[in-house]
């Protein structure tokens, strides 16, 4: 059982927020939204989660469950997939919100997890489990795993997880019902090994935003996986963001997508291999069967990956599974910085009209975050909170105050890596 100290702050703070403004914290996009605009900021997440439901049968009447539902932003859209849906929350009020928001729905159901658990549900009642900006406020890594653990615990077997991971880099710092734990890969994967789950995603590795999927196999599944012969074959092989034949060496678009014939329904993404050049690969996406019976494996390529024609193999429980194939792998792009965006640092959905007197720039592809700086006019901000988000694309979100000098009105901001400028934003001060 949880620390009862950790889950009573949970639901105290939560129950907090969920007065105030249960809107903004659970989509953190902007102060008193309305219902419709609440509703749409789960637009990308709820088709994320439908492409992970095409894992399961698809004519079985389907039982759905979520993990820290809040005020059913998610459930209200998803409740349309399935015959029934359920979910908890640690904090009542949120509880309360949610029954009020799905009350038209007679097939969503909403309960209070009061120890922070699943102990409410019977073993094997659930297809799908799925959370989305929840483990990332939990303070706690026993509650994280714990829920993970009674996750397996209620799905069917062959059901389905599908949750998101604060997976940045650990810290010292003490961890809040905000900025909860945090938990990297290799703990997730380790998880999902040890407690007999398919590992059929693990993307976004190093972010705060990863995202796991993982299916329900029979205690002791892995343990009696044996190698078969070879008889997979890679299809094609192409570039997993943009469908290109040609691969960049390195950088934010160095994956390959390898469309696969006849693969083993066993296989994961623990006990799969796929080296490039005799070097391994790291897995990060293995799709289900399509129409024609083809999957799809994602491979993000090693480090110092050579260009032109490479050899590709994939091997099974240390056993070759496919035939070599070839990759085109090319030159990398020229790294260029941009900035992204410009936003109220609070009211995310403000854009450049900035009431918070808090401003919140997005960049990408920035190699040097400490040359950075900025200023309102003439006025230099005095200091930048840069924090990476992304080393992959080298992302980093930087937080500024104005100063107390800058009044109301139309300023322009400008943005500086060392001897050379952004374009100058227009802003507006509330």
């Amino acid at each position: 059982m949880a620390d009862s100290n950790v889950v009573d702050r949970m639901r105290q703070e939560w129950n907090e927020r969920a007065r105030e403004d249960p809107h903004y914290y659970v989509a953190f996009g902007r102060r008193e939204q309305d219902d419709a605009e609440f509703f749409a900021t789960a637009a990308d997440v709820v088709r994320g989660l439908r492409g992970e439901i095409k894992r399961l049968p698809p004519a079985r009447r389907l039982k759905a469950l979520e993990i820290g539902c809040g005020p059913a932003r998610i459930m209200r859209p998803l409740s349309a997939d399935f015959a029934e849906i359920h979910g908890i929350d640690v904090s009542d009020e949120m509880i309360r919100l949610a029954a009020e928001k799905l009350r038209d729905v007679p097939r969503a159901h909403v309960h209070h997890a009061r120890q922070s658990d699943l102990s409410l549900f019977a073993d094997d009642s659930f297809d799908f489990v799925y959370s989305y900006a929840v483990f990332q406020h939990i303070p706690s890594r026993e509650v994280v795993l714990g829920y993970l653990a009674e996750a397996r615990r209620v799905l069917k077997p062959g059901g389905i997880l599908r949750c998101q991971i604060n997976g940045l880099p650990e810290t010292s710092a003490r961890y809040t019902t905000w900025e909860g734990v945090r938990i990297p890969a290799a703990d997730v994967a380790d998880f999902a090994r040890r407690h007999d789950f398919q590992l059929l995603a693990l993307e976004g590795a190093s972010t705060q935003y990863m995202w796991t999927t993982w299916r329900k196999q029979p205690a002791g599944w892995r343990a009696a996986l044996r190698p078969v012969a070879p008889a997979a074959r890679i299809r094609a092989i192409s570039n997993a963001l943009t469908g290109d034949p040609l691969v960049p060496a390195s950088g934010a678009r160095a994956f390959a997508a390898l469309r696969l014939e006849n693969l083993p329904a066993d296989c994961d993404l623990l006990d799969m291999q796929v080296s490039i050049d005799g070097r391994p690969g790291m897995l990060t996406y293995l799709g289900p069967p399509e129409w024609d019976g083809v999957v799809q494996l994602n491979v993000a390529l090693p480090a110092g990956t050579r260009t032109g024609l490479v050899p590709v193999e994939i091997l099974w429980l240390g056993q070759p599974l496919t035939a070599t194939a070839w990759m085109r792998v090319i030159p990398p792009g020229p790294v260029v910085p941009r900035l992204v965006s410009i936003r109220d640092g609070v009211n995310l959905l403000s854009g450049t009209r900035i009431a918070s007197r808090w401003i919140k720039l997005v960049l990408e592809e920035l190699p040097d975050p400490e040359s950075l700086r900025a200023a309102i006019d003439a006025s230099p901000i005095p200091q930048l909170d840069v924090f990476c988000t992304d080393p992959l694309e080298q992302r980093y979100e930087v937080n500024l105050r104005l100063p107390d000098s800058i009044e109301s009105g139309v300023h322009r901001l400008l943005v500086r890596r060392g001897p050379r400028s952004f374009p100058p934003v227009t802003i507006e001060v509330a």
